[in-house]
């Protein structure tokens, strides 16, 4: 079969990829809302710090899966990575729905994280790969669309499902159909795509790189440090992930405690996700139109603005928890693609699987990074001061965005 790059001749497959995604996605839709109040409600945990100890596993031991991601994807194939992530995922909605103690939930998210890690990390290289570089942010904002819109609609659906049945099991039932539907389409439909990135790597004749093979501790330096704009990128999506992590354990907590009932924590924890997913399809485009710095920058600010709605409680609580929440997701929708398409831009096809591990690295960190900070600011000053710091964090990292990132993309 002849390979040919693009989003049109390999559209089949493509599509196959978002439908995995959506899968992925919803994994981590399971816990949005109902988690945190299983470990206060179920399990009587008082302290802000312990509650949010899920979401540091969780964020942690993604952040490392993905650095070693692009590796074992060089290694071993895209696509036997991807049900390798599967695997790992299969137990995680049984625990959660029937783990005795609050070590087992979160024994549930390390193996969870390790899943994400993998197989959305793959969902993400193997569509890079199908379609090159003229459609990379067409391409991030479908596969981000797909896996955060899940994410979104899955924890509205939990929300709706704990307020009429309970906290346990009812609301896990659907992450058993997840896994089992992802792993079976990740087996027997979805194709390796490494012959895709080695035909662009064959293309590509950037003077000294394109017979240069770097290790990974190379390509972490450059990511992280050396490179001026895969720095600023990665810091951009630390903080930006900090608030996914911050909202994550914060939000259902501090608007129960305002007196919002679980199925409106279940709408305002869903439609950040949605707004964040749904809207890719639309920022995705405009970043290869526009470029990846403007939508960086401007989304920051978006998501400030919506800190100061939420943390300021200019309406009613659900109100500002709603207002506050679409316009995170609209700040992150535009962040997004832009981010994982710069980081495919600045680094060579060679070494572009692990340079794009090791920007999920520091971006998954953040949700360790953010539940940690909210849970010692809330401890000391309460749960609303977590969001203040975090609109503060968020307003850094878009000005240095603005300072440090050149533009990436070459019309």
């Amino acid at each position: 079969m002849q390979i040919q790059l693009g989003l049109k001749e390999n559209w089949q497959q493509f599509t196959l990829l978002v439908l995995v995604n959506m899968m992925v996605g919803g994994m981590v839709g399971l816990e949005r809302t109902v988690v945190p109040l299983i470990g206060t409600e179920e399990f009587g945990i008082g302290a802000d710090i312990v509650v949010f100890s899920f979401i540091i596993a969780f964020g942690v031991v993604k952040a490392f899966t993905n650095l070693v991601s692009g590796v074992l994807a060089d290694r071993y194939t895209r696509k036997r990575v991807l049900v390798l992530g599967w695997l790992f995922g299969l137990p995680v909605p049984f625990i959660l729905a029937w783990g005795p103690t609050w070590a087992w939930i979160i024994g549930a998210n390390v193996l969870l994280g390790i899943s994400q890690g993998l197989a959305w990390s793959m969902t993400v290289n193997m569509k890079i790969d199908l379609v090159g570089p003229k459609k990379r942010g067409l391409a991030m904002g479908l596969n981000e669309a797909a896996g955060y819109g899940a994410v979104g609609l899955t924890a509205l659906f939990t929300g709706y499902v704990a307020a009429a049945y309970g906290l346990r099991p009812q609301p896990f039932y659907i992450g058993i159909a997840y896994t089992i539907i992802g792993l079976l389409l990740s087996i027997f439909v979805i194709r390796d795509t490494r012959a895709f990135a080695a035909l662009e790597s064959a293309t590509v004749t950037t003077p000294g790189e394109e017979t240069h093979k770097p290790d990974l501790l190379w390509v972490f330096k450059e990511t992280s440090l050396k490179n001026r704009n895969l720095f600023a990128v990665s810091q951009a999506g630390l903080i930006n992930n900090l608030n996914d992590g911050m909202s994550w354990g914060v939000f259902p907590l501090l608007f129960i405690s305002m007196g919002v009932g679980l199925d409106g924590v279940g709408w305002i924890k869903a439609i950040y996700p949605v707004v964040w997913g749904v809207g890719q399809i639309i920022t995705g485009p405009l970043a290869d139109r526009f470029g990846r710095k403007p939508l960086i920058v401007w989304g920051m600010m978006v998501q400030v603005l919506g800190h100061v709605v939420i943390g300021f409680e200019w309406f009613s609580p659900f109100v500002s928890g709603m207002a506050g929440s679409v316009l995170l997701g609209a700040g992150t929708a535009m962040v997004y693609p832009a981010l994982l398409a710069a980081v495919s831009d600045a680094a060579h096809p060679a070494w572009r699987a692990s340079s794009l591990g090791v920007y999920r690295f520091w971006r998954d960190m953040g949700y360790a990074v953010g539940a940690l900070m909210a849970g010692v600011v809330a401890s000391v000053f309460g749960l609303i001061w977590a969001v203040h710091i975090a609109g503060l964090l968020t307003f850094l990292s878009g000005i240095a965005v603005w300072l440090i990132m050149k533009e990436t993309h070459k019309s």
